[in-house]
């Protein structure tokens, strides 16, 4: 594998690379706690020069035709295309997630793309019949105006993907602020795509740094539409903090996903799919089956299957042949040492243990826990990270309440070959989306979209597409 190249610069605004003047962070290897890069941070007034550059190019981008802007997105997606193999390699590098997991995720953010470049030819209105003699009403859609792109540190790309597409295929100017964990793959995809085909200056901007930087994206009267995806109690602060300008907002916020597995449920597909949804970029996932409900018939039979599966995930170099590599960061493993330790304090017992390297690097090794009471912290908080809380139940009533017994609504999962009881349940979870006999992983096509605090708002398909729109009524009158 080659060596990765610190980025040449961290700001990109009005179609040219600059340095930040705000201080440095680094960006560390979580495999072995070595500096990736140092990025320097975008100051206050550097993010107000991006947004004005946003504002004032976003205008003249509205107005070209649809294709033309759909064709910008193709072209970043045949970057993606053409850059697989070193994209994802960074990925693995500044994520800690396995080389085969990172290039699904390229894959993906490449989907994000296409797809969204296919709505340059279906973006429509309405047109009604007026309510006087010679009028008709036309509805049309039309951009909110510059979007602030926040993305989290665990999809750098994919997620990033998934706000600008749609948001640049409707004519919106976009500023983005990758996380200050992983900030590389997004500034190596904005330069690779430079590079190419030359971004028309002030449509695509990019401001790297932590807290404050993002603050000052959100406090700007020039931001129309803040799209947030990361953790519930900052998706709060941004709606507060937005609300001084009634900016819009779009906030995805994570999850605590039940997985129900029915006394019917064929434990060949429930066992490999709620393992892979548990430890999948080591649990770093927002729709990760953080709880798993298993009815008391079938308890010690997916138990054994579950933990046996567990203890022979391949933990290790994530540029190597794994299962599972290190968590993200030093406070990715600090939360979930204390999750785990929280947990044997409040009476939970290890039932299976896989192993981790030793060492440097940020390494915890996948668990299960078993004599788990539902009101745990360990079923109660987001722990993101490879601990499988493991509780028995009775009837489906039961497993229902315990699934909707959650502040946050974002995924479930169910597995049975039932047909009234997967329906039931699907009418029934309190979540956004629901898996039903598989693993995680939505489709581009879609909508990935929480309930109550897993966020407001939503993304993928057509109804996130819209949430990038707003409409303008025109009363025609020709009479």
């Amino acid at each position: 594998m080659s060596a990765v190249a610190a980025p040449a610069a961290s700001l990109y605004v009005d179609g040219a690379w600059s340095d930040a003047a705000g201080p440095a962070v680094d960006v560390l290897n979580p495999a072995d706690g070595t500096v990736l890069a140092s990025i320097p941070s975008a100051t206050a007034a550097e993010v107000e020069r991006a947004l004005r550059a946003a504002r004032a190019a976003q205008r003249a981008w509205a107005h070209r035709p649809p294709m033309e802007r759909g064709e910008l997105i193709r072209g970043m997606a045949d970057v993606l295309a053409d850059h697989r193999e070193p994209l994802a390699e960074l990925l693995s590098r500044e994520v800690g997630k396995p080389l085969a997991q990172a290039r699904a995720e390229v894959d993906f953010a490449e989907a994000y793309l296409r797809y969204n470049a296919e709505w340059d030819r279906r973006l429509e209105g309405e047109i009604l019949p007026g309510d006087v003699p010679g009028e008709q009403i036309h509805l049309l859609r039309v951009p909110v105006g510059v979007v602030a792109a926040i993305c989290p540190w665990n999809f750098p790309l994919a997620v990033l993907c998934r706000k600008i597409g749609p948001a640049l295929v409707t004519g919106n100017a976009v500023v983005i602020k990758p996380s200050e964990v992983s900030p590389l793959t997004t500034l190596e995809l904005v330069r690779l795509a430079d590079e190419r085909f030359e971004l028309p200056p002030g449509v695509i901007n990019v401001v790297c740094g932590a807290r404050e930087t993002g603050e000052a994206l959100v406090d700007s009267p020039l931001t129309s539409l803040v799209s947030f995806t990361g953790h519930r109690d900052t998706g709060k602060r941004v709606m507060a903090r937005a609300s001084a300008h009634l900016t819009r907002v779009s906030l995805e916020l994570g999850g605590k996903a039940p997985a129900i597995v029915w006394r019917d449920a064929d434990l060949d597909v429930a066992v490999p799919a709620i393992v892979s949804a548990r430890h999948t970029n080591a649990g770093q996932v927002c729709t990760s089956a953080e709880r798993v409900l298993v009815h008391r018939e079938i308890l010690d039979a997916f138990t054994d299957r579950y933990v046996a599966a567990v203890e022979a995930l391949r933990v290790g170099d994530p540029l190597g042949d794994v299962d599972m590599g290190p968590l993200a960061s030093a406070a990715q493993l600090a939360k979930t040492t204390a999750a785990l330790e929280g947990a044997l304090a409040e009476g939970a017992r290890v039932i299976g243990r896989g192993t981790a390297p030793g060492g440097d690097g940020y390494w915890h090794a996948p668990v299960v826990l078993g004599d788990v009471e539902p009101r745990m912290a360990i079923m109660v908080e987001e722990t993101f990270g490879p601990i499988t809380p493991i509780v028995a139940y009775e009837t489906l009533d039961e497993a229902l309440a315990l699934a909707n017994d959650s502040r946050y609504g974002l995924s479930a999962y169910l597995f049975s070959r039932d047909y009234p009881t997967i329906m039931r349940a699907v009418e029934e979870l309190d979540s956004g989306e629901i898996y039903i006999n598989r693993t995680l992983g939505e489709s581009v096509h879609a909508h990935h979209t929480g309930y109550k605090e897993s966020g407001i708002g939503g993304e993928d398909g057509k109804w996130g597409l819209l949430r990038y729109t707003q409409v303008k009524t025109a009363y025609h009158h020709h009479g």
